[in-house]
């Protein structure tokens, strides 16, 4: 992923062929970075993005987001992505296209304590990391906004 590229759709952030990982601020995101490489992600496949360019990223996103943006899950990851933001998580985007290779950053991502690894593929969103505390996921909607599977239904109560 080219440094300058924001893909989008609908005015938020939307980066098909992509796993987007937040981690805790405690995470080494260096030592993360060269898992990654040894599992077959070379850093032009990596972008890091601190907590505060989350933040202002997200806050970019649902400023120029358009009304279609809310018929997916689209801007509800970006304020997810946000709240995590808020608490200093750290997050990589990993440029990984087919499911394959998703799964490996996954697996990298879990290792080193992810919280999310979401891929985002051309039609859906994938959640690729569970843990034993999540609650069952409930229907998710431009209204209800995103399952965070927290017992509150908040991302920002995650970890």
């Amino acid at each position: 992923m080219v440094k300058t590229e924001h893909p989008q759709a609908y005015g938020v952030f939307k980066p098909v062929g992509h796993v987007v990982v937040s981690f805790p601020p405690e995470t080494d995101l260096d030592a993360v970075g060269r898992a990654l490489a040894q599992a077959g992600f070379p850093p032009p496949e990596v972008r890091r993005y601190s907590a505060r360019q989350m933040v202002e990223q997200a806050d970019r996103d649902l400023s120029e987001a358009t009304a279609l943006a809310s018929l997916g899950q689209e801007a509800n990851l970006v304020k997810a992505h946000r709240a995590l933001a808020e608490r200093g998580y750290g997050f990589l985007v990993v440029h990984a296209p087919k499911d394959e290779q998703a799964a490996r950053v996954a697996a990298v991502a879990d290792r080193f304590g992810a919280e999310r690894a979401q891929y985002y593929g051309r039609l859906m969103i994938e959640e690729l990391i569970e843990h034993a505390e999540d609650t069952a996921q409930v229907a998710e909607s431009a209204a209800r906004g995103l399952d965070a599977q927290t017992p509150s239904g908040r991302e920002q109560d995650r970890g």
